[in-house]
């Protein structure tokens, strides 16, 4: 076990996962049959970085460049400016306001996502996305994406799944944007991935289903605990996020028998990982201790954050 979680610091943090992990998964009382064992996790700040911005928004702020170039007028506008000026700043607070409850940039932000793939393929969308990651580096940690995943998260989740765990993630993302890389990054396989989601249509003509003009489902907030429910049909006993946005689903495993909530801060200002941030996340740890919600500091709790450079390869 303690090669397992080799990356996670001798804290009562990790005492208490342990603890939790051992008890509902051992012979005892406490005992929690293996089908009832299931685990969530968020993906943006949770299973890997999300600053400075999302990691979808780095591929879909490329599609926005390249439409301003062949229109130069949407360049006058946003998101578009921002994507031709490289203004993540702006991307990244629309983001934040979105977890502040002002979805006025999001709006645009999703508006613009939706021109972007109508009617595209969803099979075109993969391969396109896949590329993406095999081609992109993080903007500012400038390793492959691979390599902004969270070495002690992977390390959780193989603990987990030896402990007779299902895990999935549960993301405010795009569903068909982390698909093609959670078998590689994390070990989930992607009929286990529930994100947000463009509207689908089946074309008969060239028999492919294709992406509409329209936002099917938010996964944030709310509507999490709905999706966990509607995709897994269990309430999950283990939820681990990093937001505003994971508050419900960390509250909805909470009324499991015997649960744990663990809530990432990203605290540490060595330089090691990300900058230290609480942006859209305020309220989450303001409820953090009222609600038992197991606050992992990514300062004290990890000792090491990133996956290796010889694991995260080269792109």
């Amino acid at each position: 076990m303690r090669d397992t979680l080799r990356s996670w610091a001798e804290t009562p943090t990790r005492r208490r996962i342990v603890d939790f992990v051992e008890r509902v998964s051992g012979v005892g009382p406490g005992a929690v049959p293996a089908a009832e064992r299931v685990a969530v996790f968020d993906n943006d700040g949770t299973l890997w970085t999300e600053k400075p911005m999302p990691t979808q928004l780095h591929y879909i702020v490329q599609q926005w460049a390249a439409a301003a170039s062949a229109d130069p007028a949407l360049a006058e506008r946003q998101p578009y400016a921002a994507a031709v000026g490289g203004d993540f700043g702006w991307l990244s607070d629309a983001v934040d306001k979105h977890y502040a409850g002002d979805d006025s940039d999001l709006k645009l932000l999703i508006g613009a996502i939706l021109t972007s793939t109508d009617g595209v393929a969803v099979q075109d969308y993969e391969r396109a996305v896949a590329e993406f990651y095999r081609s992109a580096r993080h903007p500012t940690l400038g390793t492959p994406y691979r390599g902004a995943v969270y070495q002690p998260m992977v390390e959780l989740l193989r603990y987990l799944e030896a402990h007779g765990f299902s895990c999935y993630i549960i993301s405010g993302g795009d569903r068909d944007f982390m698909r093609p890389i959670t078998s590689e990054y994390y070990g989930i396989p992607p009929e286990r991935v529930v994100g947000s989601a463009v509207g689908l249509s089946y074309d008969a003509e060239s028999a492919e289903v294709r992406y509409g003009a329209t936002f099917d489902f938010m996964d944030d907030g709310p509507m999490k605990p709905v999706r966990i429910w509607t995709r897994i049909g269990r309430r999950p006993i283990l939820a681990a996020g990093n937001s505003n946005g994971d508050i419900e689903m960390l509250r909805y495993t909470q009324g499991s028998p015997d649960s744990l909530a663990l809530l990432i801060h990203h605290d540490d200002t060595s330089g090691r990982g990300d900058a230290p941030y609480d942006s859209g996340a305020e309220r989450a740890l303001a409820a953090a201790a009222e609600h038992d919600f197991t606050v992992v500091s990514v300062r004290d709790d990890w000792t090491s954050v990133f996956v290796p450079q010889a694991a995260a390869g080269t792109a």
